[in-house]
């Protein structure tokens, strides 16, 4: 069996856009007519560039090769570039066609993927959701609003949910590492308050920053927030800063988690060394790929650290995670965006059952796409799949991060 065609689907999420403005969907089909779906996630140029780097990633170490050989993809990708050292655009090019990879693995053979890389651990993997508003939340008024928040924390956890994320403690800048304003700070504590408050103890918070604070303003958020016992503290420095990220892990009692902008072991093992994570958040479709992210779980379980993969992309990035989620003993819980183009993209081929996903049984990712969805709503724009502000911390008039959607006048 060898990899023959490649096919490129760049989609957009309708508006408000949760997910990011697209995904990058690949294709692979072989030579006996197997077809395998990954999902690339990275972020660094645009759609069409990113286009181009697939193509010549796919072209010179995928192409005619058995897709069974994939350590050998693997270091052609990671090295033969004299590289070898971590390289987050052609990563992000390895991640999705690799997970196609394994789509094709399962099928070929009739058994899901986490039958082939190990084997069934956990039957039903704890899943969480980001706050996302509710059809009566105005969208422009969401976002700093803690009792809204509260509101769609307890409409989630009614579901079934046990864990909610939020990040009210913008902005995202460009600019690196911030002391924040002091009312971001405020508005932080209002919405553990109101959260906590609305859901009890039947949900755990998990609150996201996602990088953007400086070490001494991350611990004195840290410790604003430490009452309302979050689950996690996430990203509180820039992801390079792993030295001072270990500095604000000693000082919270807050658990830190990191890793949704790193890339293959070689970043995670740092991280791990220095005891600056507890809770690792590797994106499959930028992680490196299943097998890849498989050793960087093998690498944290060395040292009693838990694995939360992350989500901001589409339902093929997810149906990796979850099949990589089946198999590993430390497992803390998987992310999910439940929204319906997120559902109807692969036809309801993973439910989530009381805010949990059971082990796939399907072959393969175990989920079926809907090719003409994805190509009906194609990505016509030039922007980013996310991105950071250009202004710093307004410490006059308030931040308003607006949680992610990118699409303007939402």
């Amino acid at each position: 069996m060898k990899l023959r065609d490649l096919d490129i689907i760049v989609t957009a999420p309708p508006a408000p856009g949760w997910g990011g403005q697209y995904w990058i969907l690949v294709k692979l089909t072989t030579d006996t007519g197997i077809i395998g779906w990954g999902e690339c996630y990275a972020t660094s140029i645009g759609a069409d560039a990113m286009q181009h780097v697939i193509r010549d990633v796919f072209t010179r170490y995928f192409l005619d090769e058995n897709p069974e050989n994939i350590e050998r993809m693997f270091r052609r990708a990671y090295s033969s570039g004299f590289t070898q050292r971590p390289d987050l655009t052609v990563m992000g090019a390895f991640s999705g066609l690799e997970i196609a990879c394994w789509d094709i693995l399962g099928k070929d053979r009739d058994r899901p993927v986490w039958a082939l890389i190990g084997g069934q651990t956990n039957d039903r993997l704890r899943a969480y959701s980001y706050l996302y508003p509710l059809p009566d939340h105005p969208l422009d008024q969401f976002w700093t609003s803690p009792d809204m928040a509260a509101q769609s924390a307890l409409d989630l956890v009614d579901q079934g949910f046990t864990a909610v994320k939020f990040d009210p403690a913008g902005p995202y800048t460009m600019r690196g590492g911030h002391m924040p304003a002091m009312s971001d700070i405020t508005q932080s504590v209002n919405f553990c308050r109101a959260i906590r408050t609305a859901v009890g103890d039947r949900a755990d918070l998990l609150f996201g920053t996602h990088g953007q604070f400086s070490t001494a303003g991350a611990i004195r958020l840290a410790k604003a927030i430490e009452p309302y016992n979050p689950l996690w503290f996430e990203e509180p420095v820039p992801p390079d800063a792993i030295s001072e990220m270990a500095k604000v892990a000693r000082a919270t009692s807050i658990p830190v988690a990191t890793g949704e902008r790193l890339t293959t072991k070689a970043e995670f093992a740092p991280v791990l060394r220095a005891g600056a994570a507890t809770i690792l958040q590797p994106a499959l479709g930028r992680a490196g790929g299943i097998w890849e992210t498989r050793k960087i779980a093998t690498l944290a379980e060395v040292y009693n650290v838990q694995i939360a993969p992350h989500l901001y992309a589409g339902p093929i990035e997810w149906a990796a995670n979850i099949q990589l989620g089946v198999t590993i003993p430390n497992l803390l819980m998987i992310e999910t965006i439940p929204t319906q183009f997120h559902r109807d993209l692969i036809k309801n081929s993973l439910p989530i059952d009381h805010g949990f996903v059971h082990a796939p049984q399907a072959p393969g990712l175990g989920i079926d796409v809907d090719e003409a969805l994805a190509r009906a709503h194609p990505y016509t724009g030039t922007g980013l799949h996310l991105e950071m502000q250009d202004a710093p911390c307004d410490y006059e008039n308030g931040n308003d991060f607006r949680g992610g959607a990118p699409l303007k006048g939402f």
